[in-house]
């Protein structure tokens, strides 16, 4: 099993464009050891009370993790600047989000397309197993276009007191003090200056990194680097007496034909289907793997239009350095999407409220500095509660995404009830679904069966292609 180097968030702030002078100080009467553990203590103690100003921290990027964070730090007391370059964005995402998530983050029902409460997997031979058995009358699975979505959040966020500017982040220049302002340069467009917008600049305490797989607020910390998936989605209008098959249901293929590595998808949005894949591994094919989804689903999305084709890389796993001083990564800068799953919404949400609050309570509702140690509790309360998932599917990904019998095996498995209820269970609610001892040992018989039926499957079909 993979393992990774986890590393905390740091602080973040924003700073508005006026110039302020501050000093701060740990006090010389501590002990060096004294001081050195005053900065692993959140807002330590030490840490000096802000004059005449909050706290300010920049979130750069403004999909979920942006929203939530900006939302989070605004009704906190922190003085909060978003900076998100496309306000309109359609990131190429599944879109699906686990029903925790409503409740959580008060999201309006108005804003979700589709409640799904079946799913079909469907195996390389094309053997269906319909999912959803256990799901009780008032569970789901939320489908949520993401230019709806992340537009919902960030307005929100605005409501709450934040400050969002339609912007591009460029770079930061570092502060020479531990409690010196960073200063970060961009482009912002204000629909007056046309494309090449107005280059400024600003101050700010700490730095939220929100800005995708592709962050420049990583590159500017040396956050080092990860794998990636490529994710290719299509949307689909289709006639509307195919789109009633789709009202409730979402299929997800597997097989070589469609990734070799991942998965194909059909999910249903207000009034069209999304149809897509992704790879880690040939990258370069991806067109073919998604030709080969459309072909899998093609009796049911025939005379279908293509209004729109969108890519997007996926992290594969958490970076090696997420944190540094007062900066921090969240959501996909972070790499928080899971194996197997593919699923980023939920975490990139998540990730960006509890690093947010750490700022919050660390700063005394924004009445006093941070430092790095008020982001490392927040890492290190994010590593307990969610690493052991990650883990989980990446075994379960390298176990049954490594070819066709073993993607059988897979499907079969998926069939069985008790793995239902405890799968979803566990993505509905996001915790460790507690297991019956008896089914569990069933479970881990009936798992080792598929896997030596797909060995003997595997060893059948090199025979033939010899």
């Amino acid at each position: 099993m993979a393992t990774f180097t986890l590393k905390s968030f740091t602080g973040l702030r924003q700073s508005s464009t006026e110039q302020t002078n501050f000093v701060s100080h740990v006090p010389s009467s501590l002990s060096r050891s004294q001081r050195r553990s005053s900065l692993r203590v959140t807002a330590a103690r030490s840490s000096p009370k802000l004059s005449n100003r909050n706290l300010r921290v920049a979130v750069i990027g403004g999909g979920p993790a942006g929203g939530a964070a900006a939302e989070t730090l605004a009704k906190g007391g922190i003085e909060t600047v978003l900076i998100e370059r496309k306000m309109d964005n359609c990131k190429p995402c599944g879109g699906a989000i686990p029903l925790c998530m409503v409740g959580e983050f008060n999201l309006p029902l108005d804003i979700i397309d589709r409640r799904v409460t079946k799913m079909k997997m469907i195996s390389p031979s094309n053997i269906a197993v319909d999912i959803g058995r256990t799901l009780k009358e008032h569970e789901y699975i939320g489908m949520v276009r993401r230019e709806v979505l992340d537009s919902y959040l960030r307005e929100r966020a605005e409501k709450s007191g934040a400050t969002v500017i339609n912007g591009l982040f460029l770079k930061m220049d570092h502060p020479e003090n531990w409690d010196s302002p960073y200063t970060l340069h961009y482009t912002e467009y204000d629909g007056k200056t046309g494309a090449t917008g107005t280059r400024k600049t600003m101050e700010v305490d700490a730095v939220i990194g929100a800005d995708g797989a592709n962050s420049r607020v990583a590159k500017s910390i040396d956050a080092g680097d990860y794998d990636y998936a490529i994710a290719f989605q299509e949307r689909i209008r289709i006639p509307d007496e195919k789109m009633t098959y789709y009202e409730d249901l979402a299929e997800m293929y597997v097989g070589d034909d469609v990734s070799p590595d991942f998965y194909g998808w059909v999910f249903p949005k207000c009034d069209h289907v999304a149809v897509g894949t992704g790879t880690v591994t040939h990258k370069g094919d991806i067109k073919k793997f998604q030709l080969a989804t459309r072909n899998r689903a093609k009796d049911k999305i025939l005379g279908g239009k293509i209004i729109r084709v969108e890519a997007h890389p996926i992290p594969e796993h958490p970076r090696p350095r997420r944190l540094s001083k007062r900066v921090a990564l969240v959501g996909d800068a972070a790499g928080y999407v899971t194996k197997c799953s593919g699923e980023g919404i939920y975490f990139a949400a998540k990730s960006g409220r509890m690093c947010a609050e750490a700022i919050v309570e660390g700063s005394q509702n924004g009445k006093k500095m941070i430092d790095e140690g008020d982001l490392r509790k927040y890492l290190e309360k994010w590593d307990k509660t969610y690493l052991p998932t990650y883990r989980v599917l990446d075994v379960l990904q390298k176990v049954f995404y490594r070819s066709n019998p073993a993607r059988e095996a897979f499907v079969e498995m998926c069939g069985d009830e008790y793995v239902q209820k405890m799968t979803f269970d566990s993505y509905l609610y996001k915790r460790v679904a507690p297991g019956n001892p008896l089914e569990d040992l069933k479970l881990a018989v009936n798992t080792i069966g598929s896997l030596v039926r797909a060995n003997a499957l595997r060893r059948e079909i090199e025979k033939l292609s010899v």
